[in-house]
């Protein structure tokens, strides 16, 4: 995969671009994959502009796709540009589209938001319904959604953090990098987050990510810059008002080992009046020139640093070989945080990327009002997974599959004698992956099960109707069952409301001189869409 087509698809915004990649079944955890049949690889061929051979008068697959991030709208158009005919239903919990591409991109990265344009074009399809506001699980059992579909494709993201296991790690002044974000872009969830940001001038990060990265220029940029992004009113004054100064943003391992990548670091580095702490030599590989190009270059860039700026009214620092052992509070204040103490630690070789990491016995204190977890996340079952035979992995949040994106695959359901599963099931991104990646590759991973639909298909796995012999009626059928079981769907959110929401956030925006100002209320989202 050569690098121009990798910035193009990182930005998201670019059409019509193929490449020729294979998506390896190793990015599945082995402990999270259940393999039960000998599978042909995946051709290369994983994006076309041509439907497959197939009679055009030939019903494709009925799909329901659950969620509408980059992962669930890079299945269907796949889906539906290849097979002739195809389906898709796509359900989402809120009443608007686009995942982490709306509530986790960062705000002054707006080009990366460009795919909307993509999947806007997915969505004009006669063969695309939205809907929007339902909760799989509570407000529709998954068992009346499994039998008015051929496939259900599980394409949602990780919605619980992982913590730091330290004592006191849920009182105030220590927030989840994901929640910060959250709050920030309008995410419903953590409209209420509130953070304090002016009892110290300190910041801790801990975690070397990009969304780490994303928190720490969030708070070290100058909100006459974030303005004019879309950025939400109430965290532009929140910040406004911020006393925070410096940021630590803090790893346990060096910078070899580190995820972040050079386009975050860069940002970070050249923000106009903040000063980037010169990282220690020892750190770094003694030969940069034996490192492949991308680690070379970030190397050098880590080097190179900045030179230092003795008026410049911020600071932060990168802070490596550093675990997080306790957390140190006020004498006065059991609430109030007063710093993080960490452990040393030490590795087997700087130079590996995967080196082992082992702790010392020697700390040390970081003072601080402020703490940010960013170690990761996982996603969570929908109540009701196993009831149509999709099986949770708990301990690594991912679906078990079969390393291409199938769960139970299409020539197990409908029509094949013995079948005790109404719906054939895949899955795509962060549930079926974990949390890791950029779009780039949270689209070939949804290219690849995509695929994997596509072949089971064109394999006549499944001649497209339920046992009974009637073609599947999806959203419909859902809603003639849910109604006969007295379930009330009146605020569903169909595209067209999601139309109107997002006039009206443009609206607004465009009055404040910025792209948009996001609702962050569900109610009045629902309102605005002219559900209820």
């Amino acid at each position: 995969m050569n690098s121009a087509w990798l910035m193009r698809s990182h930005l998201c915004g670019a059409r019509g671009y193929a490449s020729r990649y294979t998506v390896l079944s190793h990015q599945i955890p082995k402990k999270s994959r259940s393999v039960t049949r000998v599978l042909s690889p995946i051709p290369h061929r994983l994006y076309s502009q041509t439907p497959i051979i197939q009679d055009q008068h030939e019903a494709g697959p009925r799909v329901a796709v659950v969620g509408s991030g980059p992962a669930g709208f890079y299945t269907a158009r796949k889906l539906m540009r290849e097979v002739h005919g195809t389906k898709v239903d796509m359900y989402e919990q809120l009443p608007v589209p686009f995942g982490l591409v709306r509530f986790g991109v960062a705000p002054d990265h707006p080009e990366v938001k460009n795919c909307q344009d993509e999947f806007e074009e997915v969505a004009s399809s006669s063969d695309f319904t939205f809907i929007g506001n339902l909760h799989l699980g509570s407000d529709i059992p998954l068992p009346i959604l499994a039998n008015h579909y051929d496939a259900i494709v599980f394409s949602y993201g990780a919605s619980k953090d992982q913590k730091l296991g330290l004592t006191g790690e849920d009182k105030p002044h220590i927030y989840s990098a994901r929640a910060f974000v959250g709050w920030y872009n309008g995410l419903p969830k953590y409209r209420n987050l509130d953070p304090d940001l002016r009892s110290g001038e300190t910041a801790i990060v801990v975690g070397q990510g990009n969304v780490a990265l994303d928190v720490a220029r969030i708070l070290l940029s100058k909100t006459e810059d974030l303005q004019k992004t879309d950025l939400t009113e109430y965290a532009i004054q929140a910040l406004n008002q911020s006393r925070i100064k410096r940021v630590h943003v803090v790893g346990r391992r060096g910078p070899m080992q580190a995820a972040f990548t050079i386009k975050e670091v860069r940002e970070l580095i050249q923000l106009d009046d903040v000063n980037f702490e010169a990282i220690p030599e020892d750190l770094f590989p003694p030969d940069l020139s034996k490192l492949g190009r991308p680690k070379k270059r970030l190397m050098q860039l880590l080097q190179k640093g900045k030179p230092h700026n003795p008026t410049a009214a911020k600071t932060w620092s990168l802070d490596f070989l550093l675990a997080p052992t306790s957390l140190e509070w006020s004498e006065n204040d059991a609430n109030e945080l007063k710093g993080v103490t960490f452990t040393k630690t030490q590795l087997e070789d700087i130079a590996d990327p995967s080196s082992k990491v082992s702790s010392t016995s020697e700390t040390t204190t970081i003072p601080t009002s402020t703490l940010f977890r960013s170690i990761g996340y996982k996603a969570e079952p929908i109540p009701g997974m196993d009831l149509i035979g999709a099986a949770f992995n708990e301990r690594s949040g991912t679906l078990n599959h079969d390393g291409y994106g199938r769960i139970i695959p299409l020539d197990e359901i409908s029509g094949k004698p013995g079948s005790t599963h109404p719906a054939a099931l895949y899955c795509a991104g962060w549930v079926k992956r974990g949390p890791t990646g950029v779009i780039a590759s949270t689209m070939a991973d949804a290219f690849q099960t995509a695929e994997a639909i596509v072949q089971d298909w064109k394999h006549k796995a499944t001649s497209g109707t339920s046992n009974n012999g009637q073609a599947k009626q999806g959203w419909s059928g859902v809603q003639a069952d849910a109604q006969a079981q007295g379930i009330r769907l009146d605020n569903v959110v169909t595209w067209d409301g999601w139309h109107r929401i997002n006039a009206l956030e443009r609206k607004v925006g465009q009055e404040r001189g910025k792209p948009r100002e996001k609702i962050g209320v569900v109610d009045e989202m629902v309102k605005v869409a002219g559900a209820a």
